[in-house]
């Protein structure tokens, strides 16, 4: 399983539009693309115009077919609430207790 990190700064005061944005306009093509699992939206404590969204995915390869096909789209959709082009940082899952992975497998059960 990958965990595709975006890293978004937005403009003062904007992240909680920023996410209602992702879940009502990015989710569902999140959702309708192969291999995805799983999305997480945070707003960081330290930061509040700081958000992450994490996607799970089945694949390297699923997170990054969606990357090519959708990331300029969604950018330009989020475009008004952000300062700058989202930074995207792919990971190998290692360990989840929601996904069932351990030691970078799924755990039957």
């Amino acid at each position: 399983m990958f965990a595709r990190v975006v890293e978004i700064k937005t403009k003062p005061g904007q992240a909680k539009e920023l996410c209602r944005t992702l879940h009502d306009q990015v989710l569902a093509m999140l959702r309708s693309h192969h291999g995805f699992v799983d999305e997480i939206v945070l707003i960081a404590e330290h930061d509040a115009d700081m958000v992450i969204a994490m996607s799970f995915w089945k694949a390297k390869a699923d997170a990054e077919t969606f990357h090519e096909k959708h990331f300029k789209t969604i950018n330009q959709t989020i475009q008004h609430l952000v300062h700058s082009v989202a930074k995207v940082h792919l990971f190998a899952v290692e360990t989840s207790t929601v996904h069932h992975i351990t030691k970078g497998r799924v755990v039957a059960g």
